[in-house]
């Protein structure tokens, strides 16, 4: 099993944006076998329960008829108790220290726990309750501890220091290697060469942070319920489409709360409804919900967790002796250290900061234009903006949405593309069992016919999901044990009441793209140990595929195929499409600008030292260091916000990694996105033989290679800025 998997599943519950979690633990069929008939002992104990041993439905996916919340538990525990006895094997192992006897069987151990863990994290992001939320604070310090007890098990690292030291002399394929070095890169990492004094006081570090971290999760949850704003007079929502009325009524009725309306919260600074709300007064008291949902000091108040969980990175930094979080955590990413990410971004400010000034400017006659006295404030926008677009580019968003129907996206767009590139087909099913009944599955053939994986698809907003849009694997490729991918794409897309065409924006359309992007790159993972496949790649790597497969939202074949006309049946004009691409690179100064800040902001947090982090130690002192940080960057803050304030940036403190020190991942991929739509542009665009080609060179290889190398194989060359600031609006292209 991959060392680190707590942090590893976790990691899939993580919001917003997206994101991935790396892979399963995966053995071959002779090991497992022996494995399974194997008679149990003391030291190898029998698991039982449902989790106990695979699935027997197709692909080995979860049997959700089969799994009650009180399994989860004694599950858990059986599975780490299973893990613990593997690893004594291991350790106790007579024989001299080999590839096969000590990385392949950690890299097999833990079959039981992954399972678990699998399914229990998926449910607790997407689908959650009282007893999993219970369940999870109780279990998170436990695995924590677990985790930390192989990581930092002194013999066991001396079997893989022993392997490690004699590499050059052994005959191992690329990818054996590298997980010789993953396996021992991690567990220096993780605190291995540490005196015995320091491992204890990261493990006392760890279990903290997986109770805390874990803490934050729940109450964000919690805090973005209790802070919906509710509406007792219709007049408020004018602007709003009936079936969004009908919704947010039909939310007030399940709380007890008729005749009034809620607006859920997304977990994002910016709510999408301030585009079309007419009520000014509403749309300042929906935005004030948003930016305080979390920092009233109430229950739900985040900001004395975001302190603790500061100060104990930076406490765990300086045991390694890095001189911040930033420094220690990008050990194994593809920009290496801080400063070069920060340098990237910086690269960008004067540009943006530019742009910024100039579209407020645009705004603020806009609201002149309308008689109006005001000056902009945040909550106006995203309305202004949406004005200013259309006069400017007679883009009106309502005209756009009976294009664009959720089932036909994801079926007559996003899978067409995947088959105009790939040679994917695809295949509804209903005889699966599913978590939620709004969840939906297919089987994914692959272009010869045969069959590459399975697919769930949970696109709906509810009350017990976190907010943004993920990625995550139920299980993962691996051609040791012989599995295929069950993936899951989950969204938060408002529901509209039953009866109503489900229409979405075209935000939602990329969000669906974009997703399946990471679907792509867990379906094509081609990789012998799941510890290396598909998505386990660098946080600043996997957003990479992702953003790439967003270009086939508007690519003219692909749209011609999809966005049809819901009552009509009539394809969306070729003007409405020259609409929607001019329109694209305008607002760049706020759209941009909200990721440039809440990146900077990870990065400032990040970049304490244990002394300063210690310093900052209530919720008064989180919000100075949160101004001040934004306010040094040099971009209107005021006005545009960071995509997430502290008190809610679920990327960064909702569980003990996530994307810490690297939420600027977003922005670095895109730089390869972009160059990388450049090369498909160039090169003819939706063809079988560029599908094939980024197959090839990046969707299969997973976490093998270095990840310039894997981009240079791709594209014949390094990653280039130009096309990414070309493509927002900030230079001219160049020709």
């Amino acid at each position: 099993m991959k060392v680190q998997l707590m942090a590893a599943v976790a990691a899939s519950s993580l919001v917003a944006g997206c994101t991935t979690v790396n892979g399963e633990t995966s053995m071959n069929d002779s090991t497992e076998m022996a494995r399974e008939s194997a008679p149990r002992t003391a030291a190898n104990p029998t698991g039982t329960g449902y989790f106990a041993q695979q699935s027997t439905l197709p692909f080995h996916a979860p049997d959700f008829t089969r799994i009650k919340d009180d399994d989860y538990l004694p599950a858990f525990r059986q599975g780490m108790a299973i893990q613990d006895a593997e690893v004594a094997t291991i350790v106790t192992n007579p024989a001299a220290p080999t590839f096969d006897n000590t990385i392949v069987a950690l890299e097999t151990s833990g079959r039981m726990l992954t399972r678990v863990s699998r399914v229990f994290f998926a449910l607790t992001g997407s689908n959650t309750n009282d007893t999993l939320k219970a369940i999870n604070t109780e279990i998170s310090p436990e695995l924590s501890a677990h985790d930390d007890a192989i990581q930092l098990n002194p013999q066991l690292f001396a079997r893989v220091k022993a392997v490690y030291d004699q590499r050059a002399e052994a005959n191992m394929t690329p990818e054996d290697a590298k997980l010789l070095e993953r396996t021992y890169t991690d567990m220096v990492h993780a605190g291995a060469l540490l005196t015995p004094a320091q491992k204890e006081q990261v493990k006392a570090i760890n279990t903290e942070l997986s109770s805390v971290t874990t803490q934050f999760s729940q109450r964000l949850v919690q805090a973005s319920k209790d802070n919906a704003l509710i509406v007792s007079d219709k007049s408020a929502l004018v602007g709003l489409s009936d079936g969004e009325i009908e919704a947010a009524a039909k939310t007030a009725a399940g709380r007890g709360m008729d005749g009034k309306y809620v607006l859920a919260l997304q977990n994002t600074t910016q709510q999408p409804m301030l585009t079309d709300m007419a009520s000014r007064a509403a749309c300042e008291k929906l935005y004030l919900a948003s930016i305080h949902r979390a920092d009233q000091g109430n229950a739900d108040d985040t900001r004395d967790l975001v302190a603790k969980i500061v100060s104990l990175r930076a406490q765990k930094a300086a045991l390694f002796g890095q001189p911040d979080w930033a420094s220690y955590v990008m050990y194994d990413r593809m920009a290496k250290t801080p400063r070069t990410a920060i340098d990237f971004m910086e690269q960008m400010v004067p540009a943006l900061a530019a742009t910024q000034k100039r579209e407020a400017a645009m705004l603020n006659q806009q609201i002149k234009d309308d008689g109006e006295g005001f000056t902009v404030q945040p909550w106006d926008w995203s309305r202004y903006a949406e004005q200013v677009r259309k006069a400017k580019y007679d883009l009106d968003e309502s005209e756009t949405k009976p294009y664009f129907q959720i089932t036909r996206v994801l079926e007559d767009g996003v899978f067409y593309a995947a088959n105009r590139l790939y040679g994917l087909t695809f295949k509804k099913r209903t005889d699966l069992p599913v978590y939620q009944k709004d969840v939906t599955t297919y089987t994914v053939y692959d272009k010869d016919g045969s069959e590459l994986g399975l697919f769930y698809f949970d696109p709906y907003q509810r009350d017990n999901k976190r907010g943004g849009a993920w990625m995550s694997n139920f299980v993962s490729q691996s051609h040791l044990f012989g599995d295929k991918p069950v993936i899951y794409n989950v969204l938060n897309i408002p529901k509209v009441p039953a009866g109503e065409p489900q229409l979405v924006s075209f935000d939602n359309v990329e969000t669906m793209f974009h997703e399946f992007g990471h679907a792509l790159h867990g379906f094509f993972a081609n990789q012998k140990y799941a510890s290396l496949s598909g998505t386990a790649t660098a946080r600043d790597f996997v957003e990479f595929p992702s953003q790439v497969n967003e270009m086939w939202a508007s690519d003219p074949e692909v749209l011609a195929h999809y966005a049809q006309h819901y009552q009509t049946g009539k394809p969306i004009p070729a003007a409405l499409i020259a609409k929607i691409k001019a329109a694209a690179k305008f607002d760049q100064g706020y759209a941009l600008g909200e990721v440039v800040e809440a990146s900077l902001l990870d990065m400032k947090w990040h970049s304490l030292s244990a002394a300063q982090a210690a310093a900052i130690d209530t919720p008064d002192k989180v919000n100075a260091f949160e101004s001040k940080s934004l306010k040094d960057l040099g971009l209107q803050v005021d006005l545009v916000p960071p995509r997430y304030r502290s008190s809610y940036f679920s990327h960064i403190f909702s569980n003990p990694a996530g994307y810490s020190a690297g939420y600027y991942s977003y922005l670095w991929t895109e730089m390869l996105d972009r160059d990388a739509q450049k090369w498909f542009r160039n090169h003819g665009g939706l063809t079988r033989a560029n599908g094939d080609h980024f197959r090839d060179t990046v969707l299969s290889r997973g976490g093998t290679m270095d990840y310039f190398k894997m981009f240079e194989n791709f594209a014949g060359r390094d990653p280039d800025v130009q096309p990414m600031l070309e493509a927002r609006g900030l230079v001219e292209e160049k020709k």
